[in-house]
């Protein structure tokens, strides 16, 4: 369970692109790839690419479900928290404001955002 430094931008920014990172990272992805998919989809769903519904939407179709973190101990169940709870797996957590990628108990992220809240996430499911 540790943050592993993880920027998949071939700028390197790390500037309101959090879900096309995560998302890039669990699905094997590069960015560019991330952030085309989700524009398409945005276009289809006449919505910004970026948007919850969008990623959501795109999550899905991709044989993610989403579950709601338990609301036992809303504002200290943390990142680090979820990743000792889930060391197998491959996830994408969503606090409000940040989205970050989890794989295996290990969380990956441009920054170390293991204090941060998690409220919901997506599991993908491999059959």
């Amino acid at each position: 369970m540790a943050w592993k430094r993880y920027n998949s931008n071939p700028t390197y920014q790390s500037r309101g692109d959090c879900v096309i990172r995560a998302i890039s990272k669990v699905l094997n992805f590069s960015w560019d790839q991330t952030y085309i998919e989700l524009c398409i989809q945005g276009f289809l769903m006449k919505e910004w690419g970026n948007s919850n519904n969008v990623w959501d939407a795109y999550l899905r179709g991709k044989g993610f479900t989403r579950k709601v973190i338990p609301n036992t101990c809303p504002d200290c169940y943390t990142i680090k928290d979820f990743c000792f709870d889930n060391p197998d797996g491959e996830f994408i957590l969503a606090t409000g404001s940040h989205v970050v990628a989890v794989i295996n108990g290990d969380y990956y992220d441009s920054w170390d955002s293991g204090r941060e809240v998690p409220i919901y996430y997506y599991e993908r499911i491999i059959y």
